[in-house]
């Protein structure tokens, strides 16, 4: 079966269209570096901006005037100068954003004004695509919804700006998913603008990563954010149904301003601010709160971008893989990251706000704060997914339509069995963040119980009608490791943060024994030490080169010197008070000599 979608060929004119872009974007950029600075166009360090000195603004200039003398080239060597094409709807509700954009650069809009604004420009736009459905015509709950996103993802690209080379990489790596994937129903006009709109961003990102030189302004943000939006809607518009709705492809390839977008707006109303109000609470100023970087920041949003893109990547082409089941498992992923951060503190201690004072205070509080209600839900859908998985692995092609409608019929009662199973184990009173082998008794719990009562609900009252032996192994199988998946990934992003950390003391651990193996937990475990474990330092011959409460032993006393330097350590701990006399005098006089501190592990019981 050929992919319905079509795929973008990377012809000569279409490279030249993104080179010529990528070099009129650079040089753009400079005027405008020069005529923002002339005409006042700076924008000075904010506490709600991610820059420390005057940067000049009104980039997005650059990008629209590349995008544009490029665009045009390209048009006339590719020779698709068709009008008819829906190019033109497209670029000219990007040149209004745009100046809606140059606007508020030197105005300073209301957010109200910007969003009417977006949404009297997306109508227009709708209204001039209408024609392309099938039908000649849209509905009026799809004219609604399509209007209302192209306002969305507007608004989505000008709040992704929070954060140097974020809104241009992220929104690089969109534009090229976007044009590759639905090449076919965009059209080779509208394909070849999204080429030259990812030259501009990649000439962008020479004047925009990290520190930033220049900019983009909301000039820049409303004009990617439009033409994004409204290429996204043409082939939704345009294409019946085929392999699969190209409106899930859309949704995954723009993940990383959608999910930032729905992530601030749900937190801030939770914590009882206005939504319009700027504020550090962004996905990537939470990730740099946890302590990453402000590059490492931006490359990890780069990765969900990319990991977005290659999932519509994968289920946009007939591969064997289940696009509904490919985006439960990518919808829990994100939802597991964004549970996590919703608990760095953004707010000053006045996080949930709004929830804390509502007259259901004492239900949410119960639920919310604790997350039972969303562990629940979770394994509800794992649950689901798992079930659906095995089916999926036991059969395939016309065996597979044979046996689907039993995974229907059955699926209540697998979920009537295993929730109430997962909750006589117990595994919902336990943390996630310190979910360990310990806790691995309560999945398999659990799971088994869950299954005992699948097998017997099978047996008396089907005789086993519909239920399949194959999948009733191979469910349990995969449900044990998602919930090991679920329940370790705050411990596995908690360590994570901590060794990335780089406001982290970088700590070499002097003895491997029980005080040592208790002293780098709680390090690994409590943020607020801001101590990083390196390595054990240990003389016992049968400890080295071991791995001892996933820290590595790096060698003996008579290496110290060495790792010191090596691993750039910041102090050492001395774990064991066994570790005294002589030892400890040579220990503090190598620290001595290399500028380093010695502490002190005590443990006292009053």
């Amino acid at each position: 079966m050929d992919n319905p979608l079509g795929a973008i060929a990377l012809s000569g004119p279409l490279v030249g269209a993104f080179l010529t872009a990528l070099v009129l974007s650079i040089l753009l950029g400079a005027v405008m570096r020069w005529l923002s600075a002339s005409i006042g166009a700076v924008v000075p360090p904010r506490p709600d901006r991610w820059h420390s000195q005057p940067t000049p603004t009104m980039g997005g200039v650059a990008i629209a005037g590349a995008t544009i003398v490029a665009f045009g080239i390209g048009l006339v060597r590719l020779g698709v100068v068709d009008f008819a094409e829906p190019w033109g709807p497209v670029l000219l509700s990007a040149l209004a954003m745009c100046c809606v954009g140059i606007m508020d650069d030197r105005l300073q809009l209301s957010a109200l004004a910007k969003l009417v604004a977006s949404l009297a420009i997306g109508a227009f736009l709708v209204f001039l695509l209408a024609g392309l459905a099938p039908a000649g015509s849209m509905p009026l709950a799809d004219t609604l919804v399509a209007t209302v996103w192209f306002a969305g993802v507007c608004h989505a690209v000008n709040l992704l700006d929070n954060m140097d080379g974020l809104a241009a990489g992220v929104t690089l790596i969109a534009t090229i998913f976007l044009a590759v994937l639905l090449a076919a129903p965009l059209g080779p006009g509208l394909a070849l603008l999204l080429v030259v709109l990812a030259g501009a961003l990649a000439g962008f990102l020479f004047w925009n990563r990290p520190p930033a030189r220049l900019f983009m302004g909301d000039s820049g943000s409303l004009f990617i954010g439009a033409l994004l939006g409204a290429s996204s809607l043409v082939p939704v518009v345009r294409t019946q149904i085929a392999f699969v709705s190209p409106a899930v492809l859309v949704v995954l390839i723009l993940i990383v301003p959608l999910f930032d977008t729905s992530f601030v707006l749900v937190l801030r109303r939770l914590a009882g601010r206005k939504a319009s109000k700027g504020g550090t609470d962004h996905v990537s100023h939470r990730l740099v709160s946890l302590g990453f970087s402000e590059r490492s920041a931006v490359r990890i949003l780069y990765l969900f971008g990319l990991a977005g893109g290659l999932a519509a990547w994968v289920i946009g082409t007939p591969r064997g893989v289940e696009p509904m089941a490919l985006v439960a498992v990518f919808a829990v992923l994100l939802g597991l990251v964004g549970i996590y951060l919703a608990r760095v503190p953004a707010y000053n201690a006045e996080d949930f706000l709004a929830l804390q004072k509502s007259s259901f205070a004492p239900f949410l509080k119960d639920l919310t704060f604790r997350w039972h209600a969303a562990e629940v839900l979770l394994d509800l859908v794992l649950i689901t997914v798992c079930y659906y998985g095995a089916y999926r692995l036991r059969f395939d092609g016309p065996e597979l339509d044979t046996f689907l409608p039993f995974f229907t019929t059955s699926l209540p009662v697998v979920l009537g069995c295993r929730l109430p199973a997962l909750y006589a184990s117990g595994l919902y009173q336990r943390s996630w963040e310190t979910f360990g082998l310990r806790d691995l008794a309560a999945v398999v719990r659990g799971v088994g119980l869950g299954s005992l009562l699948v097998l017997a609900v099978a047996s008396l009252m089907y005789r086993f009608a519909g239920f399949q032996r194959g999948v009733l192994v191979l469910d349990p199988i995969l449900l044990t490791m998602a919930l090991m998946i679920t329940r370790g990934s705050f411990r596995a992003m908690g360590l994570i943060a901590s060794t990335r950390s780089k406001r982290n003391r970088r700590v070499l651990v002097y003895g491997a024994g029980a005080f040592g193996r208790l002293l780098v937990r709680e390090m690994r475990s409590n943020p607020h030490w801001h101590m990083n474990p390196v390595g054990f330092l240990d003389d016992d011959p049968a400890k080295a080169h071991r791995w001892i409460a996933g820290v590595p032993v790096r060698g003996a006393i008579d290496d110290l010197e060495r790792l010191l330097r090596r691993y750039s350590v910041d102090e050492v701990v001395l774990s064991s008070p066994a570790i005294n006399g002589s030892v400890e005098a040579r220990v503090r006089s190598v620290c001595v000599e290399q500028e380093r501190k010695v502490r002190r592990f005590s443990m006292e019981i009053e």
